[in-house]
């Protein structure tokens, strides 16, 4: 179905990969780390400062679109680059996660979900031509097809049922796909269970999308758990396609994703954290709200270039913080970003020099969940 992802580079020792995915509102160099902007803006950012610390490419979100401000009022704005005023590439999620996870009442039935809103209670119906119809009044770059995302924990009865809906849905997805040059991607499920994780991603491959996805991750099982189901999945994708996790995660987990073949990443951890002061290092997190900071004058992290760190203290960004600025929130969102967005680029730089493997190590080693010694 498409030529738009090169692979360029393979490391020796793991299944780490360098690539350029091409879409119509540019090229992106993967592995690539996607901003979260589910209602149309990523969180205290503005376009021009994503571009500024190197975002390739943003997500934003159907179930939130649709429900607000609704796809009239997007469509009359020109469609979602041009309402937000962003010229890059955009990925949406169909809104199958947030009409199960979100939804107030839902009734699932076999061309879709009726449910009602989680803002006002308004009821609405989405299913695979709704999602496909709706992604394309937004002008998605890349689009995801509507699936079923089972709880954890679930049985296994449950997640082969699951499977099937959304083996159903990516059919139907598939078939209503228009030829605009966007790209459109399945989703693998199959819960904790390995064997119908790979029926799933085999049943999909052969549907034959322009990528493919690892849904149902990071929805509140254990990291080792989240490994396997990443490991049961993966191997049967096919090696000339974007591979994506979704909604993963911290930052050595994004290491250790790439390491087994993961090309692309979102999550609302670098922007959701930042909003309660939380900083993210290449050393780990810490809480900028901590009396040690009160007269600490240097930078969110030793050597950072993001422009909060070029030109503001520890001192001043934990007084924005503590007295409610929203300019201490925007400046630790910046930073956080950065961190994420540069990460991903100097693993790109370890791939092509051969030297990931000692990248991995070395950062993850270093890499601590609360990095009180900062």
């Amino acid at each position: 179905m498409s030529g738009a992802f090169e692979l360029q580079q393979k490391d020796p020792r793991n299944q780490a990969r360098a690539g350029r995915l091409r879409t119509p509102h540019g090229v992106i160099e993967t592995p690539v780390f996607m901003p979260v902007g589910t209602q149309g803006t990523v969180k205290c950012m503005a376009p021009d400062e994503l571009r500024t610390l190197g975002a390739q490419i943003i997500l934003g979100n159907t179930y939130h679109l649709m429900v607000r401000p609704g796809l009239e009022v997007v469509s009359k704005g020109g469609g979602l680059h041009k309402f937000m005023g962003w010229d890059g590439p955009i990925l949406t999620d169909s809104g199958g996660f947030q009409v199960f996870s979100l939804a107030k009442l839902r009734k699932i039935k076999p061309d879709g979900v009726e449910f009602q809103s989680h803002v006002d209670g308004k009821t609405f119906f989405l299913g695979p031509r709704e999602a496909m119809e709706t992604q394309a009044v937004l002008g998605s770059d890349i689009a995801m097809v509507f699936d079923e995302c089972p709880p954890y924990p679930c049985d296994r009865e449950y997640a082969c049922r699951s499977v099937a809906l959304t083996l159903q849905w990516a059919a139907r997805c598939r078939e209503l796909k228009q030829n605009n040059g966007n790209l459109l991607f399945g989703i693998v499920q199959g819960g904790v269970y390995a064997d119908v994780r790979e029926q799933c991603a085999r049943e999909l491959v052969a549907l034959d999308f322009d990528g493919y996805a690892v849904g149902g991750v990071s929805v509140g099982e254990p990291f080792p758990e989240m490994i396997s189901q990443v490991e049961a999945s993966v191997p049967h994708l096919p090696a000339d396609r974007p591979r994506y996790v979704m909604g993963v995660g911290t930052p050595p987990q994004l290491v250790e994703m790439i390491a087994r073949g993961v090309d692309m990443f979102d999550c609302v951890l670098p922007t959701r954290v930042a909003r309660n002061g939380t900083v993210f290092t290449d050393r780990g997190t810490y809480a900028i709200k901590n009396a040690r900071y009160r007269e600490d004058f240097a930078s969110l992290e030793e050597g950072c270039e993001c422009a909060a760190c070029r030109q503001f203290s520890r001192a001043y960004i934990r007084h924005l913080v503590w007295a409610n600025e929203i300019l201490g929130l925007r400046l630790v969102t910046i930073h956080n970003l950065h961190m994420y967005v540069n990460l991903m680029r100097r693993v790109r730089v370890a791939i092509r020099q051969g030297e990931f493997e000692e990248f991995r190590r070395e950062f993850v080693a270093n890499y601590q969940e609360k990095a009180d010694d900062q």
